[in-house]
């Protein structure tokens, strides 16, 4: 069964989807109604599952009714996609983090669904946190690392 905020999520993706601009432009309020929710469950499915690093940007315009822009970024019109694939490298990333950043490129095909099982794999936490303090915290250095390491590999020109 499929919980409130997944379907809210799925519901704002298909509305995405039939957008030929990558763009939905949607009141609050009207969302709020359709789930028979209260608005900050909006607030947190849009917090949560439509953040620039899962490639959205939205935006919130108050008044006028309260109205929604959810934009579908693109892998590439990102001008500094290298730049952001790099920067897991200098920081840390939670296991859940990484996930997101994971799904996104597998997502927008940057990555094949079996690149992106396979460094998931190796970048969980039961793989990483095997080796290190009960607190796991130099397990998310150490993918930030590996996250940063493959996919400038993936990025090169080169690579064949």
């Amino acid at each position: 069964m499929s919980t409130l905020s997944n379907q809210i999520e799925q519901y704002l993706k298909e509305l995405l989807a039939r957008s030929q601009s990558g763009v939905l432009e949607i009141k609050r309020s009207d969302l709020a109604e359709t789930f028979t929710c209260v608005p900050s469950q909006i607030n947190y499915v849009l917090a949560t599952r439509f953040s620039p690093a899962q490639g959205y940007m939205v935006e919130s315009r108050r008044g006028g009714g309260g109205y929604l822009r959810i934009i579908r970024l693109s892998m590439e019109e990102e001008p500094n996609l290298a730049a952001l694939l790099d920067s897991a490298r200098g920081r840390r990333v939670s296991g859940q983090g990484g996930e997101k950043l994971l799904d996104r490129l597998t997502e927008e095909e940057f990555l094949t669904g079996r690149e992106g099982m396979l460094i998931k794999a190796l970048t969980d936490d039961s793989v990483l946190k095997s080796g290190f303090t009960q607190d796991g915290a130099d397990s998310e250095a150490l993918r930030g690392r590996m996250l940063g390491a493959v996919l400038q590999l993936l990025l090169r020109d080169d690579f064949v």
